[in-house]
């Protein structure tokens, strides 16, 4: 079996697992057995990082159930190659060639060497991560809720929010706390660490490291940390302002508040349409233009190798500059004195149509499996869907069961990987020896 396809069948391995045990009635707080469509669609949306749910998570499950989603999110945002070789970790076995392979596949690395090494230092980083925003968020649900609940409340929310999946123990998610920021900045804070990848947080700590170390030779910042560090800078300060101007007069988001809080309530909608899946706004009161802007910054999505999905902002930026050595009328894509290569264009150019390709088939699916359903809103859910962002304009208890499975198998598509996907499906590609003559054609 080939690495891609093995992946592919671990995720789906986890949500069949993940399914049985949220069908369970110690996983519902009524005592009953679970409807297996809610228990399908809420497993496939805990592994996928995604966050969708058809039922009130806090009320709906019980403490086992809670548990069992939450288990399912750490193992979506880890990844299931990182999960699987956690364990493997703990029973000390050794590592063969085709594990490590399959490492590095999953990791999207140019070699094996050091693959091993780079997860421990993940599962570390995330452990210490999500304890620290357990610390952070603590005091501020314990002050509502009492130590023991207020515990669980922190350790439930701080994983979610690293993990970019965006389940929350609250029916209106944080819109009780929407400007609270005691909680905003460290959930912000969680949400955009997670999301910009292990590498770029990685390449940081060097960085910091080597300077206060006062090293001679320090480190040298890589092109991919450069292009996600400013692409994620440059789309949450355009987010933030263009949700502000675009939601100022609307009275059922913005209108009502000051200056002060409307640039807190546009800040987190652009921080968490960054796949992350919360709400400090009631998302389907939000006009026209917000929505489709949101529809937008979810299809970019994260940063490569974190926890959020989309077709990711170094896919968007390459293409983005792409266009830009067009106009300029240059045949080579450059970006920070270094030269893009063909390959990568060419998979930047694969993820973005086959994403494009799944959104759009997806999208006509569900207009014809529920069609009194406002087109926007059938959009709106399907990009969330398949960039794993979890937001919500109210209509996913509310659509068919067919309209459900769509967006079960949109959310697993968007988590694999589109590339990934297709290479399960196809088998990877062989060598070729054959080079074909070039010819020019008329484009554009």
């Amino acid at each position: 079996m080939t690495v891609s396809r093995s992946i592919c069948f671990g995720f789906l391995a986890v949500i069949t697992v993940g399914t049985i045990l949220l069908m369970m009635p110690f996983s519902t707080s009524s005592g009953m057995w679970n409807n297996p469509i809610v228990a399908l669609f809420t497993a496939t949306s805990a592994v996928c990082v995604t966050g969708l749910a058809v039922e009130d998570t806090g009320t709906y499950f019980s403490f086992w159930g809670q548990l069992f989603l939450l288990i399912l999110v750490q193992i979506g945002g880890l990844g299931y190659m990182t999960a699987n070789t956690f364990l493997l970790l703990l029973l000390g076995r050794r590592f063969s060639l085709k594990d490590k392979i399959a490492i590095q596949q999953s990791l999207d690395r140019p070699g094996i060497h050091g693959s091993t090494q780079i997860l421990r230092s993940i599962i570390a980083l995330t452990a210490v991560m999500e304890i620290t925003g357990i610390l952070v968020l603590l005091p501020v649900f314990n002050a509502d809720y009492g130590f023991t609940q207020g515990l669980w409340l922190a350790v439930f929310h701080s994983i979610n929010s690293w993990n970019n999946a965006g389940f929350s123990l609250f029916p209106d998610s944080y819109i009780r706390y929407q400007f609270y920021l005691p909680l905003v900045i460290p959930v912000s804070a969680l949400i955009i660490l997670g999301g910009i990848g292990y590498p770029v947080i990685f390449e940081m700590y060097l960085w910091m490291r080597d300077r206060l170390l006062r090293k001679p030779y320090r480190t040298v910042f890589s092109l991919n940390f450069k292009v996600a560090t400013s692409t994620t800078l440059a789309l949450l300060v355009i987010g933030t302002i263009a949700f502000l101007f675009i939601e100022l007069r609307n009275p059922e988001t913005f209108g009502t508040v000051n200056f002060g809080n409307q640039l807190v309530l546009a800040w987190f909608q652009s921080v968490t349409t960054r796949t992350a899946g919360f709400n400090s706004i009631d998302i389907g009161r939000m006009t026209t233009a917000g929505l489709f802007l949101t529809i937008a910054l979810m299809f970019i999505g994260a940063s490569p190798g974190g926890t959020g999905g989309g077709i990711k902002t170094t896919t968007a930026r390459v293409l983005a500059n792409c266009t830009k050595a067009i106009l300029q009328g240059k045949e080579d894509v450059e970006m920070y004195q270094r030269q893009v290569p063909i390959s990568l264009i060419l998979k930047a150019i694969g993820v973005v149509v086959g994403s494009t390709v799944t959104v759009i088939l997806a999208t006509i699916l569900m207009s014809i499996t529920d069609p009194a359903v406002n087109f926007i809103k059938i959009l709106f859910e399907v990009v969330s869907a398949f960039a794993t962002v979890g937001l919500s304009t109210g209509i996913t208890a509310s659509v068919s069961a067919s309209g459900k499975l769509i967006l079960i198998v949109t959310m697993f598509v968007g988590r694999v990987g589109i590339l990934l996907l297709m290479a399960a499906l196809l088998g990877d590609p062989r060598p070729r020896a054959i080079r074909y003559p070039e010819e020019n054609l008329l484009v554009g």
